[in-house]
């Protein structure tokens, strides 16, 4: 049976039908700064230590936990690994939250501090989506606490009126590559998934949004640069600014040196035209 290939005409036509880009929803770690390395791990090793406990995560050690998605999950993970009696005392879950806790409270004082910084360009889209009035979301397994402290660290006062819905912490039971951070996060944007595009940095967040059915883009870090991130829309270094231009890794090129309101929008047009062509639809 002969396979009709469609034109550009007919790819033209189907993202004109397709709904337009309405929101980006970022994720946190990973995305919007490079908090694991330098960040939650410090701070996990800091709680150990006031904790009485000796254990210590290497870098490499850390880079293996996180294929566990969210903070008390990786301890429990370990736990079960490295002393697993700890799980059997009858306050385990007790003894596990007030440690992600402690760990919580120290990370947010290194993002007071400025230890912390957001990626190259995250500032600069999000400051340009948000007076073009695209919608901002966030969907990230990070405490809300943690997030809160690095949103107003670099945004300050403005922080709390950026982003019109925040799936934070334990909003939802099963974290990423489950998709219910993007069902939750998009039932209360009352938005469906095509018209809105994703910006995640690791394997489970693009697993998680393409569940969802939302087109993602792939910004790398030391972490997961290796990572398998097929069906990704575009896959660069990551957002890039005008003296330090990102680079394009896979997917659709970036046209530019940056990731803008354009560049997003030309994606997303091209997804969905890609989307409604498809066999399976």
């Amino acid at each position: 049976m002969t396979s009709i290939q469609p034109t550009a005409s007919t790819v033209t036509a189907a993202a004109a039908a397709a709904p337009a880009l309405q929101a980006v929803i970022f994720d946190v770690d990973g995305t919007l700064a490079d908090t694991e390395r330098d960040g939650h791990r410090l701070a996990f090793n800091q709680a150990f230590a006031r904790s009485g406990m000796d254990w210590e995560w290497s870098v490499g050690t850390y880079g293996e936990l996180l294929a566990i998605t969210g903070g008390k999950e990786r301890i429990r993970h370990f736990a079960a690994l490295r002393a697993p009696e700890l799980l059997k005392q009858p306050d385990s879950d007790a003894w596990l939250a007030a440690l992600h806790q402690l760990k919580s409270d120290i990370y947010s004082e290194l993002v007071r501090t400025g230890t912390i910084a957001l990626r190259p360009g995250v500032a600069r889209l999000i400051r340009e989506l948000h007076g073009a009035g695209v919608r901002l979301a966030i969907a990230t397994t990070t405490t809300r606490s943690s997030l809160d402290s690095l949103l107003v660290a670099s945004f300050g006062d403005q922080a709390r009126s950026l982003f019109e819905v925040i799936g934070a912490g334990d909003v939802v039971a099963d974290k990423k590559p489950a998709p219910d951070i993007y069902h939750w996060v998009l039932r209360r944007m009352r938005l469906p998934p095509a018209a809105c595009l994703a910006i995640e940095d690791s394997r489970p967040g693009i697993l998680a949004a393409s569940a969802a059915g939302v087109p993602t883009l792939i910004t790398i870090n030391a972490y997961t640069a290796d990572q398998d991130f097929g069906g990704a829309l575009s896959v660069v270094t990551d957002l890039g600014e005008p003296a330090a231009p990102a680079r394009s890794l896979g997917g659709q090129p970036l046209n530019g040196s940056c990731v803008d309101l354009a560049q997003l929008r030309d994606w997303h047009t091209k997804a969905a035209g890609s989307r409604r062509l498809s066999p399976a639809n």
